[in-house]
């Protein structure tokens, strides 16, 4: 498969007033052309911080990137101009936000704000511009899209308003698309639609997608690699049957029990949940992130940073259970999420 984009030990920090936000740690993956990779973690975990740093969208200041590399078809990210970063985004990279009601402008016609991408990055007439986004809308599925394309963002639902993010993300048929927490504001029956879309026209435009969630049911049916995200760090990484089946870190084990089951038994109370509180990334422990909260934690646990240890090839794990000295743990029961 081509390798489309690589990042490359990514550290990307936060300068406060309370001091610095190590927010990206020495994370490093590859997307490859046509696949969809899924970055999951809780809130707070620096997914979103990752993906908004592929196309430098992270403010600067108070964010400044110290170190590593994004090479976007094989040329550093890091190293371009803000005028050809302004060519990359939405150009080669489209991105879908996770509120589209605070993302769309809500004084300014949804046709216009499609045709506002085209228009940047095609030397073409506005006419020709506005026949392009007719066809974005007609090809997200908005109904009627012919007469609605004067209204405005109050006008729609809150999953017609995503489709209208897509429709803007997609409109010069980029090669990646970040999709940032996606489904968050939809109810379970939109979500399943937006993602079946988001699938669909990719394999149309057979371009690459990254998914952002703090999910795994979101992404159990759609993506081909996980990357699972903690403290600012990426602890493991694997293709979707990897995650799902035969997961290796308790953080990744504590994320697959707390995601409901339609086969659960009905005597359960409530959902699993994992106890404690994320890292203070302030100040980020010297050992792994996960320690102070994981019921396998050892002592090595706390004072050194696991390294990456190989399951099989591709996946990869980030704790120090997979060493050969480390005691025997049984991997507790989970299922497989049901595709919605």
């Amino acid at each position: 498969m081509d390798k489309i984009l690589e990042i490359k030990n990514l550290e990307t920090s936060f300068d406060t007033y309370a001091g610095e936000v190590q927010a990206v740690r020495d994370v490093s993956f590859e997307l490859y052309k046509g696949e969809t990779l899924a970055i999951v973690g809780e809130s707070g975990c620096g997914k979103s911080v990752t993906a908004k740093s592929i196309i430098r969208l992270n403010p600067q200041p108070p964010s400044r990137y110290k170190r590593g590399e994004i090479l976007l078809n094989g040329e550093d990210v890091l190293k371009k101009t803000e005028a050809e970063m302004l060519n990359i985004r939405g150009g080669k990279v489209g991105m879908i936000f996770q509120d589209p009601m605070t993302s769309l402008n809500p004084t300014m016609a949804i046709g216009k704000q499609v045709m506002e991408g085209i228009l940047r990055h095609q030397k073409i007439s506005k006419k020709q511009a506005k026949e392009q986004a007719l066809e974005m809308l007609k090809l997200v599925k908005i109904p009627d899209y012919q007469n609605r394309f004067n209204d405005f963002p109050h006008q729609f639902s809150g999953g017609m308003r995503q489709r209208v993010m897509i429709a803007i993300a997609l409109a010069c048929k980029p090669q990646i698309l970040i999709a940032d927490e996606p489904t968050t504001a939809l109810d379970v029956t939109i979500q399943a639609q937006i993602l079946d879309l988001i699938k669909e026209l990719q394999e149309k435009l057979n371009m690459s997608v990254i998914i952002i969630t703090h999910d795994l049911g979101v992404v159990a049916h759609v993506s081909q690699r996980i990357q699972v995200m903690y403290g600012g760090k990426i602890i493991e990484s694997g293709t979707s049957d990897d995650i799902f089946y035969h997961s290796r870190h308790p953080y990744t084990w504590g994320l697959m029990q707390s995601i409901p089951h339609l086969n659960l038994d009905k005597s359960q109370e409530g959902l699993a949940s994992i106890e404690g509180t994320p890292p203070d990334l302030f100040h980020p422990p010297k050992g792994c992130p996960f320690a102070a909260r994981c019921e396998y934690a050892m002592e090595i646990c706390y004072n050194q940073m696991p390294v990456f240890f190989t399951v099989n090839d591709g996946h990869k794990t980030a704790c120090w259970l997979s060493h050969a000295d480390a005691p025997k743990v049984k991997t507790p029961e989970h299922f497989l999420v049901e595709s919605q």
